[in-house]
C-alpha cells in the first residue's frame, strides 16, 4: 500500500498502463497479499494430512498485468513455504523491480531473508531453457500464451507447471438485455488497457434483432468513439498505447479484413511510435473464420450475428480458448441456460468481463486457457497446488 504511487508511475511509464487500469491492480496485489497469507495458516490444518512445501518455485509473469499477477503469482508461492525466482517479462521488468522491491521491504520487517525472493532476467533464451528445465526447480507457474506453456513442457517432460494462457472471449447480448448497459460493458471490456488482457472481450455476437438495432449500434459507436485515446500522463486518457509496435499477428487485426467483413471504426495509428491506436470495430464476422478463432490482444472488436441464443453459445463455445465469457440479458431462462452451456471459466451476467476479485471471484479457464493442474488464483484452493 504505501508503494502504490511507485507502481502506478512504473505501470504507466514502461507497460503505458492508465491510471484507472493501474489503481485496482494495485489493490488486487495487496488483496493477495492478505487473503493468501490466511490461506497458508489453513495448509497446517488438514486433518489426515501434512503439506511439504515446494523448495522452489519458478514465477514467469506476463507484461499485461505487471504488478498484480506477478505480486499474486510470487506471494501464494511464498505463503506456501517455497522459496522464488521470479522471471518478469521484459517488457515489464521495471514495474516487477518495484514490486518484489515491496516485498522484500516486508521480509526485512519480518525478518526473513531476502534471499527467498530472487529477481532475474535473463537475455538469452538458452538460459531461460536452462531456468525452467532446472532439475532444482520444483513448481512453475506461468501466466502467458498456450504456445509458451507448450514451450516451458518441451523443456522438461515433468515439469509441474501451473499455467493461465490465452483467451478469445465474447460477449453474447440477446433481445431482452438492457442494450444501454450492454454497450457500455463490451466498450470498455474490448477497450481496457487497449484491448491488452487475456480476458478482454474480442468478440460481440448479437442474437435475432439486436443484429439490427439501430439503437444499440449507435449506443455501441458513440461509447467507443468516446474513449480518449492518449498516454498515461494526459489524465484524460481512457485507452493507451499497445505495449509496444504491433507485430504481424496484431498488425493484421488491426489492419485486415476477412471475407465478408468491413469496417465500423477502422483502427488508425496516431502518432510515430506505432504504439498509439484508435480503437477498431470490425463486423461480417463469419463462423470459423481467421478472426472468431484468432486472439490478436490489441484494441480491435469483432461483431458475430447469430439467429438464437443456443446459436451464439455454439458460435463462442468453437473458439479453442475457454477464459471468461459474457452474457447481457434479463430473462433468467436464457440466463440459467448460457451458465449451463458455455465453456468458460469466468462468467459475467449483465456487466463487463473484465476485472476478477480476490476471494470473491477467483480467476482461471479450461479448455487451452489453462494448462497443467493449477486451481484459480485467488480462490480457496489456490496453495494446495504449490506443494
Amino acid at each position: 500500500e504505501r508503494r502504490r504511487a511507485d507502481l502506478l508511475e512504473v505501470m504507466a511509464s514502461e507497460c503505458g498502463k492508465t491510471l484507472d487500469q493501474g489503481d485496482p491492480e494495485v489493490s488486487e496485489a495487496i488483496d493477495f497479499a492478505h487473503y493468501y497469507a490466511t490461506l497458508a495458516r489453513e495448509l497446517d490444518a488438514v486433518d489426515g494430512a501434512r503439506f511439504v512445501p515446494s523448495r522452489l518455485t519458478v514465477v514467469t509473469p506476463p507484461w499485461n498485468f505487471p504488478v498484480a499477477i506477478p505480486a499474486g503469482s510470487t506471494l501464494a508461492a511464498l505463503a506456501a513455504g517455497s522459496a522464488v525466482v521470479i522471471k518478469p517479462a521484459k517488457q515489464a521488468r521495471r514495474s516487477g523491480a518495484v514490486m518484489v522491491a515491496a516485498i522484500w521491504d516486508a521480509l526485512d520487517a519480518a525478518g526473513i531473508p531476502r534471499d527467498v525472493l530472487q529477481y532475474v532476467q535473463l537475455e538469452e533464451r538458452a538460459l531461460g531453457q536452462r531456468l525452467v528445465a532446472h532439475a532444482d526447480v520444483d513448481r512453475v507457474i506461468l501466466t502467458g500464451g498456450y504456445e509458451t506453456a507448450q514451450l516451458f513442457r518441451s523443456f522438461r517432460k515433468d515439469l509441474p507447471l501451473l499455467a493461465e494462457t490465452s483467451g478469445k472471449n465474447a460477449i453474447i447480448v440477446t433481445p431482452s438485455a438492457d442494450l444501454d448497459l450492454a454497450a457500455r460493458d463490451v466498450a470498455q471490456s474490448a477497450f481496457g488497457h487497449a484491448g491488452q488482457k487475456c480476458s478482454a472481450a474480442s468478440l460481440v455476437v448479437l442474437v435475432g434483432s439486436v443484429a439490427k438495432s439501430k439503437r444499440f449500434h449507435h449506443q455501441l459507436l458513440d461509447a467507443v468513439q468516446s474513449l480518449h485515446v492518449g498516454y498515461p500522463w494526459d489524465p484524460r486518457s481512457q485507452m493507451g498505447p499497445v505495449i509496444e509496435p504491433p507485430g504481424e499477428k496484431l498488425e493484421r487485426g488491426l489492419t485486415q479484413l476477412g471475407l465478408g467483413e468491413h469496417w465500423v471504426l477502422e483502427p488508425r495509428q496516431l502518432d510515430g511510435s506505432g504504439k498509439l491506436w484508435s480503437p477498431g470495430v470490425r463486423t461480417g464476422v463469419r463462423p470459423g473464420s481467421e478472426y472468431h478463432l484468432t486472439e490478436y490482444f490489441g484494441p480491435v472488436l469483432g461483431v458475430m450475428t447469430a439467429p438464437t441464443l443456443e446459436a451464439a453459445v455454439r458460435l463462442v463455445n468453437e473458439v479453442d480458448y475457454g477464459l471468461t465469457s459474457g452474457l447481457h440479458s434479463l430473462d433468467g431462462a436464457e440466463i440459467a441456460y448460457w451458465t449451463s452451456t458455455i465453456q468458460a471459466g469466468n462468467l459475467y451476467v449483465n456487466r463487463g468481463i473484465t476485472g476478477a476479485i480476490v476471494r470473491r471471484q477467483p480467476f482461471g479457464g479450461w479448455k487451452k486457457s489453462a494448462v497443467g493442474a493449477g486451481t484459480k488464483a485467488g480462490g480457496p484452493n489456490y496453495l494446495v497446488g504449490l506443494g
